[in-house]
């Protein structure tokens, strides 16, 4: 543990920021050394392999309208179990961004495990906070099980013919919402 709080020191003292996943962001000051709080709504982003241009664009759009995204190219280390880290990225989240697509649902694999788990944690929350929301990238059929409770909200997130506009709730009033099936 003092090897680790060494590399924090000497990383604030040549300026550099460090930050510690799902906490906050310590920076250097010319008063000391000074934490900011996570405030952002964290998002996972889930998605198939096939569609990581259009998974990334939308991740980007979430993370200029302030949210704090999980997305596997990002997170992931080599020698992490990444396993772990992805369900604990899901049960840590605030939302669930599952991106739907042709591919997504017709293979098997990691982004199937990810909706199961995604699901798993959304049924241990308080049934009016959102936490799953479904994007469809391209026409395809989403599977009823989580289509069906999806209701249309436009206030709160604005559907454009050029895909998501850089807008989204914030955390706070992400409660109790439903949000549309997007489209890229």
């Amino acid at each position: 543990m003092t090897r680790i709080f060494e590399i924090v020191r000497k990383s604030l003292e040549a300026g550099q920021a460090v930050e510690i996943e799902g906490l906050g962001r310590f920076h250097s000051t010319p008063q000391g050394y000074r934490f900011d709080a996570e405030t952002q709504p964290a998002v996972f982003v889930a998605y198939a392999s096939e569609d990581l241009d259009a998974a990334r664009r939308l991740a980007e759009a979430l993370r200029g309208a302030g949210c704090s995204i999980w997305f596997d190219k990002d997170r992931l280390m080599p020698g992490q179990n990444w396993t772990r880290s992805i369900e604990r990225g899901i049960a840590d989240a605030d939302a669930f961004v599952a991106c739907f697509s042709q591919r997504s649902i017709s293979k098997r694999g990691q982004f199937q495990s990810e909706l199961r788990h995604a699901l798993e944690c959304a049924r241990k929350r308080p049934l009016d906070e959102v936490f799953f929301l479904p994007v469809r990238l391209e026409r395809c059929v989403v599977p009823l099980s989580i289509a069906d409770p999806v209701q249309v909200c436009v206030n709160n997130v604005i559907i454009s013919a050029s895909g998501f506009e850089k807008r989204c709730c914030s955390h706070r009033s992400m409660r109790g919402r439903f949000w549309p099936l997007w489209r890229a």
